[in-house]
C-alpha cells in the first residue's frame, strides 16, 4: 500500500474527526494540527512495520450555510 486517505471533517460539538477509507481507522483531535499528529500515531498502530502507506492524504469537508 503507498496511500490512504482520510476523510476529515468538523465535529458538531467542536474539533475534527478523521475516518480513514477503506481501513478501520478513526481519530479525533480539537485543532487540524493535533490531529493530523493523531492520524500518524494511528496509522503507525494500525499497520505493522514496512506496511503502512508512504502517503497519508487528507480530504478535508467543511460545510457552510449562508442565509439569503
Amino acid at each position: 500500500m503507498n496511500e490512504i486517505i482520510f476523510l476529515v471533517e468538523e465535529a458538531p460539538e467542536g474539533g475534527f474527526t478523521a475516518r480513514a477509507l477503506g481501513e478501520s481507522i478513526f481519530t479525533e483531535a480539537d485543532t487540524l494540527d493535533e490531529l493530523r499528529h493523531q492520524i500518524r500515531d494511528a496509522v503507525a498502530c494500525h499497520f505493522e512495520d514496512g506496511k503502512g502507506p508512504s502517503v497519508v492524504r487528507l480530504h478535508i469537508v467543511r460545510e457552510e450555510i449562508l442565509a439569503a
